[in-house]
C-alpha cells in the first residue's frame, strides 16, 4: 500500500531518498532517463555520450 504523507516527510528527513543529480539553471532535482537527464522545471536537458565502441 502506499506510503503517507508523515513516513513520507521521515524518510525524507533521513535522508532515505536516493540522491539525484540537481538542474544547474534553476536548482531543482533532474529525471534520470536512459538517454538523458531533463529537468520537469525549466526543461534543461543534458544528454548522456552515446559514443561508446
Amino acid at each position: 500500500m502506499a506510503e503517507n504523507k508523515k513516513e513520507k516527510k521521515e524518510k525524507k528527513q533521513k535522508g532515505e531518498y536516493k540522491e539525484g543529480k540537481f538542474c544547474p539553471k534553476c536548482g531543482s532535482r533532474m529525471a534520470a532517463h536512459s538517454d538523458r537527464s531533463s529537468c520537469g522545471k525549466c526543461g534543461y536537458t543534458e544528454f548522456k555520450n552515446s559514443n561508446s565502441k
